[in-house]
Formats: C-alpha cells, structure tokens, sequence
C-alpha cells in the first residue's frame, strides 16, 4: 500500500508535465492559427472572408469588405505574434478578437456553428492565459 505521500508526490510529477503540455500545445494553436487565418485574409485561399462580415461591421468601419478584411487579417498576425512572445497578454487578445468575431457573426445571422465553435476557442483561449499565469511564466 502506498503512502498518501508518495501518491502526492507521484501525482505532482504526473500533473506538471501535463499542464506544461497542455499550454505549450495552446500556445502553439493560438500563434498558428491566428497567424495562418490572417494571411489567408489576403490571399483568400481558405474562404471567402467577406461572406462572414456583418453589414454592421462596415457600417461602424466605413471601409470596402475586402479592405476591412486586410485590416483583419493584419490584427490576427499581430495577435499570433503577441501569444508567442507572452502568451499571458496574446491570449487575452485573442479572446477578445474571438468574442468580436462571435458578435459579428451573431449580427449576421447565420453561420450560428462557426460562432459556436469560436466560442469553444475563446474558451481555449481563456485557458491558455490561466496556464500561462503559472506554467508557462518560465517560457516567458
């Protein structure tokens, strides 16, 4: 039988490698992700982006939707950027870009899945920066 101790111990082992793994495969979907989807903005080889913008958003920005979309895109390599080099901020940042893309998509009225599934991401998101908080401060 084994001590409450050495099960204590054992499962410290255990759990840090897992967390580490866990930010650093965060921290790698959020710079790559991010930084591949703003490219694409430009190129538009994935989509067809403009599909997925809301008339309100231009109507705020007074900008051509292929325009706002390279602005879109520019913010997303900047985001990508910024969760590399401190994911602690970067994944703040992305969450918010997350949480604007649901908005817009909600005020479209459609593509209900793709919101839900960025929402699954601003989730993932929010769970980076806690893992960065402790995890990940000595790969900062």
């Amino acid at each position: 039988m084994k001590s409450a101790s050495a099960v204590r111990t054992r499962h410290a082992f255990t759990t840090v490698p897992a967390a580490r793994q866990a930010f650093l495969l965060l921290r790698t979907v959020f710079t790559v992700a991010p930084i591949l989807f703003g490219l694409d903005k430009f190129t538009n080889v994935l989509a067809q982006w403009t599909v997925y913008l809301a008339p309100q958003a231009t109507a705020v920005v007074p900008l051509p939707p292929q325009t706002f979309m390279y602005v879109v895109g520019l913010v997303e390599i900047i985001a990508g950027v910024v969760v590399a080099v401190r994911p602690k901020y970067g994944s703040l940042l992305v969450a918010a870009w997350l949480a604007g893309i649901i908005i817009n998509l909600l005020l479209l009225g459609s593509f209900y899945d793709v919101a839900l599934r960025d929402f699954g991401l601003l989730v993932g998101a929010l769970a980076l920066n806690r893992l960065s908080v402790g995890v990940g401060r000595a790969a900062e």
